[in-house]
Order: C-alpha cells, then structure tokens, then sequence
C-alpha cells in the first residue's frame, strides 16, 4: 500500500466514529423522541443513510487495499480513493436531509444526492474492476511471455 492510501485509509479510520456515534443518536431518536418514532418514513431513510454510511466507508478501505495494485494513472487511482468515500457521504446525506423535518411525509429535493452518491460510486467500482482487469490481464500476458523464452 502507497503512503497516499495509506494516509487515506487513515482519515477514513478516524472518520469511523462518526458512524458509531450516528447509530447512538439513531436509537436515542427511537427511543426517546416519539416524533421520530411517529414518522416511519424517517426512520427509514434515517437508518438507511446510517448503513450506507458504515458499508461504504468499510468498502472504500477494501478498495484502498487493491488501487496500488492497477495500473492505473495518478489520477485514475485519487479518482479511486476519493469515490467511494465520496459516495459514502453523498448518500448517507441524501437521506438524512431529505428528511430533516420530523414531520416530513416525503423526501424533498435533496434526496437527489443519492443519485449523485450511486453515479459515484459506480463510477469508481468500475474504474476500479477495469484497473485489476487490465493488471491482470497483462500480468498473465507477461508471464506467458516470460515462460515461452
């Protein structure tokens, strides 16, 4: 792993907590605040913007672990770093504030992130997906290059 994921993936460690401490004020609002528990809508975009936030930011280090791997371009590979990160808080956002009005009874506008957030992240699983492809692709190209001589 290069310095740059490696500084990378540690900002997204320390970015962590934050998903445990969103969790806690999650079920604090169910417990304890009858709005939020009156408005299902809510609740559900709320708890979906809290494990999109926890998968993505775990799939962004998983993918840290294989971009110095392609072979990729230097800014093939930031796009790549950044995306899914990127994509980690584009979504969550779009669903929390979608919703941010107890007694919202549809999302509003901003709910158009999450389009935004999945564009992303798409965008970096395939560049990603093509970068190990065409790595591999080449590996065994040269290993079959290598054995024939």
């Amino acid at each position: 792993m290069t310095t740059t994921s490696r500084r990378v993936a540690g900002v997204l460690l320390i970015v962590m907590p934050t998903v445990v401490i969103g969790g806690v004020s999650v079920l604090s609002l169910l417990v304890y605040d009858p709005a939020y528990e009156a408005n299902p809508l809510r609740q559900d975009l709320w708890r979906a913007g809290h494990a999109h936030a926890g998968v993505l930011l775990i799939l962004s280090l998983v993918a840290l672990r294989y971009v110095d791997e392609t072979r990729l371009g230097e800014r093939a590979r930031w796009f790549v770093r950044l995306a899914f990160p990127a994509a980690a808080i584009l979504l969550p956002v779009a669903f929390f504030l979608s919703v941010l009005d107890p007694a919202a009874t549809e999302p509003n506008a901003l709910v158009n992130l999450a389009y935004v957030g999945a564009v992303v992240l798409v965008a970096g699983m395939i560049t990603l997906g093509a970068g190990l492809v065409r790595d591999r692709t080449r590996t065994s190209a040269d290993e079959e290059l290598s054995s024939s001589r």
